[in-house]
This record gives C-alpha cells, sequence and structure tokens, in this order.
C-alpha cells in the first residue's frame, strides 16, 4: 500500500518590537488612546472614508504598536475579530484598544458598533486579552465606549 504523505505549510510567528519599554507611551485615559490615534491616522481620511484600527497594550498598558485592520467607504467598514485577535496574539498584548472613526462627524455608536464591541469583549475574556476601549473619532472630537458606559463589563 502507498503511503499518502501530506504537505503542509510551517506557521512561524515573531514580533521585533522597535522601541525601548521606558519610551513607550502609556495609557491612562482615553484622550491618552484618542490623542495617540490622532496621530497615527490620516486626518484627511476622517471626514472621508471609515476605517478601523486596533492600538496594543501590555499589562502595564504600554503601548506596543498601533495597527490599521481595515477601511472601507463612506458608510462602513468590515473589522475582523479574527485579524484583531491575531495581531493581539502575535504582540503577546495583554489588552487591546479599538477605533474607527465616523466621517458622518455623528460620535453616538451605532447598532453594529455596540454589537462589534461585545463579540470583542467576549473574545478577549476567553483569551486573557482585556478590550479596554472603543474610540468612535470624528473631525470635531470623540467618543469613548469606557467613559460612556458602553463597554460591556
Amino acid at each position: 500500500m502507498k503511503s499518502l504523505k501530506s504537505t503542509v505549510a510551517e506557521i512561524t510567528l515573531s514580533y521585533y518590537p522597535d522601541i525601548n519599554l521606558k519610551d513607550q507611551e502609556k495609557i491612562s485615559c482615553s484622550s491618552d488612546a484618542e490623542r495617540l490615534f490622532r496621530e497615527n491616522w490620516n486626518d484627511a481620511h476622517i471626514g472621508f472614508v471609515e476605517e478601523f484600527k486596533v492600538m496594543l497594550l501590555n499589562r502595564s498598558n504600554k503601548v506596543l504598536g498601533i495597527s490599521s485592520i481595515s477601511k472601507g467607504g463612506v458608510s462602513g467598514t468590515v473589522a475582523d475579530p479574527k485579524v484583531i485577535f491575531a495581531l493581539a496574539l502575535k504582540a503577546v498584548a495583554s489588552g487591546i484598544i479599538v477605533a474607527h472613526n465616523h466621517p458622518s462627524g455623528n460620535l453616538k455608536p451605532s447598532h453594529a458598533d455596540i454589537t462589534l464591541t461585545k463579540k470583542l469583549s467576549d473574545a478577549g475574556k476567553l483569551l486573557d486579552i482585556v478590550l479596554l476601549d472603543h474610540i468612535i473619532l470624528s473631525t470635531d472630537g470623540y467618543t469613548s465606549f469606557s467613559d460612556e458606559g458602553y463597554l460591556p463589563g
């Protein structure tokens, strides 16, 4: 009988932080996160197309990095929890803060925003990665799910 040999891809994980721990930004409130997200956002796009980003944090709430998850159209973008947590796991993050913009300027979370936040919070609990906040940006301000009580407990 002939043996069938399977071919599978080898998966490796690597993370190369290019900043010293002492130089990492620390997040202590929603305005710290909002400021860093804005510094890493294209200002011309905040009022134009919707984007979704994730901030990865260590146990001391020091920022490991910010990554873009998706860019969509005027009325939405897709934020895939698998992609978000793949990044968080690769960076060995203990916490995440997610953010997206509303080109309309409306800072009130939509039903889809609230549903996604709950899904991310629940998934994070299973992986021991805390969803610390979800921030909605506009050209004129921001909303913090944590500050406004939208974050699931």
